[in-house]
């Protein structure tokens, strides 16, 4: 599970956060790697959990389900079900705050031999900007998808985001 820890002494430490386990199974056609959980996610011990994130509404119309209405480990059984997995790009970095700007000294996730596990993996798509520089040279031999981040820091709306998430459905879709 995700977690921060305190290096050095006091208050005047700097905090190393550390990403969460994937969510993925055989049937995942779609890998959503996002960067890193921010403090409300590891607070929480969940992905996508600051209440203004919109990950979960932008993913609703996609998989057909009100996300947002559903406790946390349904939204995950939901999430399965229509093919898609969820990552991050980083294990773990030095970060105060949220903010993907302020990421340092990052050790990146096994993304590669996760990949090659997943026999029906389609696509990976990045949930954002820092997601797509960190992650893109750790994909091999499969289509990626920039994606604008879910996050409340970026502040386009919801229907400005929408059309480029939607485009996850077709890789839903069984060819």
């Amino acid at each position: 599970m995700g977690m921060v820890e305190r290096l050095g002494g006091g208050t005047s430490g700097v905090t190393r956060k550390t990403s969460f386990p994937p969510v993925v199974d055989t049937s995942t056609r779609v890998l959503i790697l996002g960067s890193l959980p921010g403090d409300a996610s590891l607070a929480a011990g969940r992905y996508y959990a600051h209440p203004q994130n919109q990950f979960w509404r932008l993913l609703s119309p996609v998989v057909g389900v009100d996300l947002p209405t559903l406790d946390y480990s349904t939204r995950l059984e939901a999430l399965q079900a229509a093919g898609i997995g969820l990552w991050d790009v980083v294990a773990s970095a030095t970060r105060p705050g949220s903010s993907d700007a302020a990421i340092r000294d990052a050790t990146a996730n096994d993304v590669a031999t996760l990949i090659a596990s997943l026999p029906v993996l389609r696509v990976v798509a990045f949930n954002g900007g820092t997601a797509w520089k960190a992650g893109r040279g750790l994909v091999r031999g499969v289509e990626m998808l920039a994606l604008p981040s879910s996050s409340p820091l970026h502040t386009v709306g919801v229907a400005a985001k929408q059309p480029a998430w939607d485009a996850i459905g077709s890789y839903l879709r069984h060819s």
